[in-house]
């Protein structure tokens, strides 16, 4: 079951949900908005990537590119699962987060590697409401997960990629 804002709340206070930093006015009636932290960019020339800390006047995504970011704010669960997914107002603009991997699962607690794709230019922002995280309440026994990904807090190359292609963050 998805918890409501209101239980978002509770299920925060009670420390069994985290948002850090957690700022009510970016709670929703089923989900809370997150902010886009710093993002990674794949570097063509030598199959690297480069970390961009996005600048105040802002930077453009490129069609045609997965670019990685990363949540402003550490988001998790020891109780609950997640959903990661983008807003209605950033799809709008033909911007496409989480394409593939929405799902955080129980026991993961950072802040989260944003996959977007932009099917035109698009002007993001540093800490722009960009996502929204909802929790879900699990059915049967639960289990942490605390492998994979879950132990970063900034964005991450697939580990595919490192391994088989070569590639470097």
């Amino acid at each position: 079951m998805i918890l409501t804002g209101s239980e978002i709340k509770k299920y925060l206070r009670k420390g069994d949900i985290v948002i850090s930093p957690f700022n009510e006015e970016q709670l929703n009636p089923n989900s809370y908005n997150y902010r886009l932290g710093d993002i990674l960019t794949y570097k063509e020339d030598n199959g690297e990537y480069k970390t961009i800390t996005i600048p105040e006047e802002g930077f453009v995504l490129y069609p045609n590119r997965v670019y990685l970011g990363h949540t402003f704010e550490v988001l998790g669960s020891k109780k609950c699962a997640m959903s990661l997914i983008g807003r209605s107002s950033t799809g709008r603009l033909g911007l496409f987060l989480q394409v593939s991997a929405d799902l955080g699962h129980t026991g993961a607690e950072h802040k989260w590697t944003l996959e977007l794709v932009a099917a035109k230019p698009i002007r993001i922002y540093p800490n722009m409401i960009i996502g929204q995280i909802s929790f879900w309440e699990n059915y049967g026994e639960a289990t942490l997960y605390e492998e994979g990904y879950s132990s970063y807090s900034e964005p991450q190359i697939s580990k595919y990629e490192e391994q088989f292609m070569g590639h470097k963050k």
